[in-house]
């Protein structure tokens, strides 16, 4: 709050001192109308601290909206290691201070671990981000199997949100499709991006993944298709900046910590491809497109 109080300080300052140089200039000019060589020089000058105004007012505006990005992942992140830690205490507790029947014990100990998957997974996301933004971080290169790093991914979002098999169905290529790249990277993504289509659909959720080998250039296309919440038309070129996080019409609360696009992409960038993403509005699902080229 202190840090904002102060931006908008320097930003009304900075509004004051335009218009009190527009005020001074142009009296300047009405009393020198005469002296031509002077006056150039004024309107060179006045043409200076006017943009360097504007400037410190952009670069003020862009401090403010940073540091409320900031505060939100801040908050986002505390939400999301609070949630899980306070139910795992919970649920220690209850099997510490009284006699628990041993089914209702399993079901505990489910609770706990999806909880404890949660807050990894958490970790996780923010440990990544650092990696991304790391320019000289080596990359562990090999050729990898896409078919396989999906199947893998798919198996982490399964047994993340213990979903039966025809809620995310794969089809791939018969084709052996290898990419260059670091394995756990790609892992990394696809997880992302199916742990996104499961937290962004209803109860019903239909989750499909199609592999397609494009002849023309010799790259894969893998789409990544769900049936969920879908995003507003005006988000789709804001969803891969960091921090930011498409608001749920259906709840009060944001998911997520804002990290998980912005290290698909930065991610996929990395390894030579792109990625890009497509709905028809609210709650008609969303596709994401992911390209890589072929060995």
């Amino acid at each position: 709050m202190r840090r904002r109080k102060t931006a908008i300080f320097f930003l009304i300052l900075g509004i004051g001192l335009s218009m009190l140089a527009v005020a001074l200039n142009v009296g300047w000019i009405l009393l020198n109308i005469t002296e031509v060589v002077v006056l150039v020089l004024g309107i060179i000058f006045f043409a200076l601290i006017i943009t360097g105004l504007i400037l410190n007012t952009i670069f003020l505006v862009r401090e403010i909206r940073r540091s409320e990005q900031h505060d939100a992942f801040l908050n986002s992140v505390t939400h999301e290691l609070k949630t899980p830690i306070a139910s795992i205490k919970l649920y220690l507790e209850t099997l510490k201070s009284r006699d628990v029947p041993p089914e209702k014990r399993a079901e505990f100990y489910d609770i706990m671990l999806s909880d404890s998957n949660r807050l990894l997974h958490t970790v996780e996301q923010v440990l990544a981000a650092g990696r991304a933004g790391e320019k000289k971080r080596q990359m562990n290169v090999e050729n990898v199997d896409i078919s396989s790093a999906l199947y893998r991914a798919a198996e982490i979002v399964r047994s993340r949100y213990n979903l039966d098999d025809n809620i995310l169905r794969i089809t791939d290529s018969n084709d052996d499709l290898m990419v260059l790249g670091d394995e756990s990277d790609l892992i990394t993504v696809f997880v992302n991006l199916l742990d996104n289509a499961v937290k962004y659909s209803n109860d019903d959720r239909k989750i499909s993944v199609r592999v397609k080998k494009t002849a023309l250039n010799n790259k894969v296309d893998i789409f990544i298709r769900d049936n969920g919440l879908g995003i507003p038309q005006d988000e789709l070129k804001r969803i891969f900046k960091r921090f930011y996080r498409v608001p749920n019409p259906s709840s009060k609360e944001t998911k997520g910590t804002g990290l998980g696009l912005a290290i698909v992409r930065t991610t996929i960038k990395k390894h030579g491809g792109k990625i890009s993403v497509d709905s028809k509005g609210l709650g008609r699902g969303t596709t994401f497109v992911v390209q890589l080229p072929l060995v």
